[in-house]
């Protein structure tokens, strides 16, 4: 599980729950107060209106992945380009001497479907152009699907605040129609307003952060996927592993770059 998630989740809902609960007046905490907040009829235009338009938004074949998305914005998975390059760096130097075919070897030892496949490619003959047209082919299919998966999100927390609005905008209606007592227009008012609450709560402390998440999750694979990606045509083009390490060690960062001499 990614604890940054979960807890950035946590926390923010601490937050407002504290914040609300504070009384200024009385300078203390009135966890009563909390009742305020509380409006069933709200939650169910905010979250009933978001999902059934999230319905119409998307085709159902898409919103079937929903919860294997939300699962990849919630769990994280360690990437250690260094091993990744250490690894690279020990085929590059088994080809040189062996011939590309003696990387079959490592199929069975790979658990990355995308860097197996790969490997599989080069084991079977394919020519590197081949080889490299499926390689970029997944990545772009792999970005396309990413996408696709934050763009929910994105969805969700565009449809959250304009629920809570309409909710709102229906409050405000009913309480217009009567307003012989005086004295229940503020307490209507409130009522009318927790939609629009209730809305941008969705969207900017679930929805908005999630898709960031998932487009950030995306990079890092992505990035992992290029590196092996251009790994395996390096090792096809019989590179010298110092230039395979220099090729690879562009694409990352200074402080994730194997600083070894190839031999």
């Amino acid at each position: 599980m990614d604890l940054g998630t979960i807890f950035g989740l946590i926390l923010c809902m601490v937050a407002i729950t504290v914040s609300v609960m504070y009384d200024s007046t009385a300078g203390a905490f009135v966890p009563e107060n909390v009742n305020a907040f509380l409006d069933v009829p709200s939650v169910g235009i905010v979250l009933g209106g978001t999902i059934t338009a999230i319905f119409v938004c998307f085709p159902t074949t898409q919103l079937k992945t929903f919860m294997a998305v939300t699962r990849n914005g919630m769990k994280y998975t360690k990437r250690d380009p260094q091993q990744l390059m250490e690894l690279l760096k020990e085929m590059a130097r088994r080809a040189r001497r062996e011939g590309t075919l003696s990387l079959e070897e490592y199929i069975d030892t790979i658990e990355d479907p995308f860097f197996r496949n790969g490997l599989q490619n080069v084991a079977d003959g394919r020519e590197p152009k081949v080889i490299e047209e499926i390689l970029m082919t997944e990545i772009s299919k792999l970005e396309e699907r990413h996408e696709q998966g934050a763009d929910m999100y994105h969805t969700l927390g565009l449809l959250a605040p304009a629920f809570g609005m309409i909710g709102t905008l229906i409050g405000l209606v009913k309480m217009l129609k009567d307003m012989s007592d005086p004295t229940a227009i503020g307490p209507a008012m409130s009522v009318a307003l927790i939609t629009t609450l209730y809305g941008s709560m969705v969207a900017n402390v679930y929805a908005i952060p999630m898709a960031k998440k998932l487009e950030s999750r995306s990079r890092e694979e992505v990035e992992e996927k290029q590196l092996i990606a251009r790994g395996i045509l390096s090792i096809l083009a019989r590179d010298s592993v110092p230039i395979i390490l220099n090729k690879l060690n562009a694409r990352l960062p200074p402080t994730e770059r194997l600083n070894r001499d190839g031999g």
